[in-house]
C-alpha cells in the first residue's frame, strides 16, 4: 500500500501546524497542547486571524499554528490561501510536522482531506478524535490497519475530555526526532495530480478496510433530533429559547462577581484618593482613570459568560442546526445562506464579521451583507445593555434577561429588514445558496469554554485599559477645563415643583466645561429622545467605541451629586435629576437610549474596515448615515410613544 518514506530538511523550523475539516475538534485539542498560552494574530498580507501558541515537547517547546478549518486545500479562499502557501509551500522554512485531526466518526469525509495532506511530503501525526462517539454509535476502527494505509503514526484521543494528549505529544516527539515525511500510498503519488474521483475512492477503500460497522445509531440520533432544531417552526422557537436562557444565565451568574468588582473598584478609588494630595491630579486618577476604567469593568462577568455560553452552544453542534434555520429566514429578506457565518461573528464584533463576508463571491450579496452587520449586537454593546437592564430591573433576571433578548430580537430585525429593503433598491441580484455540514451532536468541551470565555475577557480588558483609559482621561479633561472662577450662590437654584421647593446642587465647574458646551449644543438635537446634555457628551464620545458610553457617564456623574466617589454609577443614574427636578432616567429615556445604541452605528474602527472590505469611503459613510437615521427614528418613536402612554 506504500512506499519508501523519504528524510526532510526542516532543520531550521520550529513550527507544528495543527489542520483539519470544520468541526472535528482542532480548536479543543489546540487549547488541549496549548494551554492558556496562546494568542491571536493577523497572518501578514492578510485580515486572516490565525491562532498560535507554545507546544511543550520533551526536547522543548515548538511553535504551534491552528490554521483555519477546511474541507479540501484547494477549497480555500483567497486570503486562506496567502496563509496556507506562506506555512505550508513555503520552501525555506515548511512546517517540522502537521497534527492532522481527523472525525472518527465521519472519516471517509476527513480522509479525502488527508489525502491532500499527505501528498504535502511533510511529516505528519494523526490525531483521530472523538474516537468515543463512534464506539458508542457502534463504529469500530482498526487502528493498526488505518495506519498502515495511511502511512503516518494513529492515536485515538478524546479531546474534550483530555484523553490521548500524552501518547500525541510522545508520537510528536518521536516524528520530529526521526524527520521523515510519510510513505505515501501508490494511489497518491503514482497519479502527479489525482482529481477528486480518485482520492474519494482512495479514502472509501481505506475506510471499508478499517472500520466496521455494528449496529450504528449515531446517525439515527442525529436524525431525530434535527427533526425539531431544524424544523421551520420548532427550530426557531428552540433558538429564541435558547437566546433566553443565555441571558437568563447571564443575570443570573454575574451578580456576585459584578458586586465584587464593583467594591474593589470604590474600595481602590478611595484608598487612591486618600493617598495623593487633593488637587487636579487626584481627580484625574479617581475621577478620570479609576472611574472611567471600572465603570466598564464592572460588565466584564456578563461578557464572560456569553461567551461561555457562546462556546458551549457551537461545541454541542447547535449553532450549525440554527445557521440552518436562519438561512430560511435570510433567503426571504435577500441575504444569502452564506451570511450567517458573518452574522454569527458579528455578534462578537462586527469588525471580524464585515471581514468574514470575504468568503460571499457575489459582490451585491457581500455589499447586502456588510451593510447590515453593524445592527447586530456585538459585544461592545454588552455593558450598555446591561446598565440599562439594571436601572429598569435591577430585582428580576427574568425581566433582564427578556430585555436582553429583545434588544438582541430587534437588532436581527432591523438588519434584516434593511438587508430587504436594499436587496429592492440599491442592491438587486440573484441570491447564492448555502452549503453547511451539520457536525454530529457531541458533549461540549468545558475547557474549551473557559478558554474562549478567558480569551474574549483579555481583549475586553486590554480594551479597556488602552482605548477606554485613553477616552477616559480626555472626558476628564473635558467635564473639568476650563475651571470656574469661584462658584457662587447663582448657580444654586430653588425650583417649586408641585409645591415643593428642589434645591440644585451648585454646578458650577461642570457647567464652564467643553464638555457641557459640546453637549448642550447637541441638547436641542437629542432632547426629543429623552435625553440630555450629559447623555449628549457619553454619545459623542462612545463613536470610537460604543461601550466607552458607560465609561463616560461613569465620569461625568461621578462628578456630580455629593461627591462620594465609591457611589457605583447606577445609583448615580437613578438620582440624576433634570433642571426640571423630574428623574432623567425614566422609563421611556431608558427604552429609547437601549433602542439607540441597538441601532447606532458608534464605532469607527467598523468604519475603516467598512472601506476597506469594499473599496470605497461612500459605502462606509452611507452606512453611518442610514444607521444613524434609523437609530435616532427609531428613538424617537420609542420614547414618545412611552410618553403618551403614561409610561415616561
Amino acid at each position: 500500500m506504500s512506499t519508501s518514506s523519504t528524510n526532510v530538511s526542516s532543520e531550521h523550523s520550529n513550527r507544528v501546524v495543527l489542520v483539519g475539516n470544520p468541526n472535528v475538534g482542532k480548536t479543543t485539542l489546540f487549547n488541549c497542547l496549548t494551554g492558556l498560552r496562546m494568542k491571536t494574530a493577523n497572518f501578514p498580507g492578510t485580515t486572516l486571524d490565525i491562532l498560535s501558541g507554545k507546544l511543550s515537547l520533551p526536547s522543548g517547546e515548538r511553535d504551534l499554528l491552528d490554521l483555519p478549518g477546511l474541507y479540501a486545500l484547494d477549497s480555500a479562499n483567497a486570503e486562506e490561501r496567502v496563509a496556507l502557501d506562506a506555512i505550508l509551500n513555503n520552501d525555506s522554512e515548511k512546517p517540522a510536522l502537521i497534527i492532522l485531526i481527523l472525525d472518527a466518526t465521519n472519516l471517509v469525509r476527513n480522509l479525502f482531506f488527508a489525502a491532500q495532506v499527505l501528498r504535502l511530503g511533510i511529516p505528519t501525526v494523526i490525531a483521530l478524535n472523538m474516537v468515543d462517539l463512534a464506539k458508542n454509535s457502534g463504529v469500530h476502527i482498526n487502528y493498526e490497519s488505518l495506519e498502515s494505509h495511511l502511512s503516518a503514526p494513529v492515536i485515538p484521543l478524546v479531546a474534550r475530555k483530555n484523553t490521548g494528549i500524552e501518547q500525541l505529544i510522545d508520537r510528536c516527539e518521536t516524528v520530529l526526532s526521526e524527520n521523515t515525511a510519510p510513505a505515501l500510498p501508490k494511489l497518491l503519488v503514482s497519479t502527479e495530480n489525482p482529481d477528486n474521483n480518485m482520492l474519494y475512492t482512495w479514502a472509501e477503500s481505506v475506510y471499508e478496510s478499517s472500520v466496521e460497522h455494528e449496529n450504528a445509531t449515531l446517525g439515527r440520533k442525529t436524525e431525530m433530533a434535527d427533526k425539531f432544531f431544524t424544523h421551520p417552526i420548532g427550530g426557531l422557537l428552540a433558538f429564541m429559547s435558547v437566546l433566553f436562557v443565555v441571558f437568563y444565565l447571564i443575570f443570573s451568574f454575574a451578580g456576585i462577581p459584578m458586586d465584587f468588582i464593583d467594591g474593589t473598584m470604590g474600595s481602590f478609588g478611595e484608598w487612591v484618593g486618600s493617598k495623593l494630595p487633593e488637587g487636579l491630579f487626584q481627580q484625574l486618577i479617581v475621577d478620570g482613570v479609576i472611574a472611567g476604567v471600572g465603570g466598564v469593568l464592572i460588565f466584564l462577568p456578563q461578557i464572560c459568560i456569553l461567551f461561555f455560553c457562546l462556546s458551549l452552544l457551537e461545541d454541542t453542534g447547535y449553532l450549525a442546526r440554527a445557521a440552518c434555520v436562519m438561512d430560511k429566514h435570510l433567503r426571504r429578506v435577500g441575504l444569502p445562506g452564506k451570511a450567517f457565518v458573518p452574522m454569527l461573528a458579528a455578534h462578537a464584533c462586527a469588525i471580524p464579521g464585515i471581514m468574514a463576508a470575504r468568503t460571499i463571491e457575489d459582490r451585491q450579496d457581500r455589499l447586502t451583507t456588510i451593510m447590515v452587520l453593524p445592527l447586530l449586537t456585538c459585544s461592545a454593546r454588552l455593558p450598555v445593555y446591561a446598565m440599562i437592564t439594571a436601572l429598569l430591573f435591577p430585582a428580576s433576571a427574568a425581566k433582564g434577561a427578556a430585555l436582553f433578548t429583545g434588544a438582541y430580537l430587534l437588532g436581527i430585525i432591523a438588519a434584516m429588514g434593511m438587508a430587504f429593503l436594499f436587496r429592492k433598491t440599491l442592491l438587486k441580484g440573484d441570491m447564492q445558496p448555502m452549503m453547511l455540514e451539520l457536525p454530529n451532536y457531541k458533549v461540549p468541551s468545558f475547557k474549551t469554554a473557559f478558554l474562549t470565555a478567558y480569551e474574549r475577557g483579555k481583549i475586553f480588558v486590554r480594551k479597556a485599559g488602552t482605548v477606554i483609559l485613553a477616552i477616559s482621561i480626555v472626558l476628564w479633561a473635558l467635564m473639568t477645563f476650563p475651571q470656574a472662577p469661584v462658584p457662587s450662590e447663582e448657580f444654586i437654584q430653588d425650583i417649586p415643583i408641585n409645591g415643593t421647593q428642589v434645591v440644585q446642587q451648585p454646578q458650577s465647574e461642570l457647567s464652564y466645561s467643553f464638555a457641557a458646551k459640546m453637549g448642550k449644543g447637541l441638547e436641542p438635537i437629542i432632547e426629543p429622545l429623552g435625553f440630555d446634555w450629559r447623555i449628549g457628551v457619553g454619545i459623542v464620545a462612545s463613536f470610537a467605541a460604543r461601550e466607552v458610553v458607560v465609561s463616560a457617564l461613569s465620569v461625568i456623574f461621578g462628578v456630580e451629586g455629593d461627591g462620594d466617589d465609591t457611589s457605583v454609577l447606577l445609583d448615580r443614574l437613578k438620582e440624576a435629576k433634570r433642571p426640571d427636578g423630574s428623574p432623567l432616567f425614566t422609563f421611556a429615556s431608558s427604552c429609547s437610549l437601549l433602542v439607540f445604541y441597538v441601532l447606532a452605528m458608534q464605532c469607527l474602527p467598523t468604519q475603516a474596515v467598512t472601506k476597506r472590505e469594499t473599496g470605497s469611503w461612500k459605502w462606509a459613510i452611507f452606512q453611518l448615515g442610514y444607521m444613524t437615521v434609523l437609530a435616532y427614528t427609531a428613538s424617537l418613536v420609542t420614547y414618545q410613544t412611552l410618553v403618551a402612554l403614561g409610561m415616561g
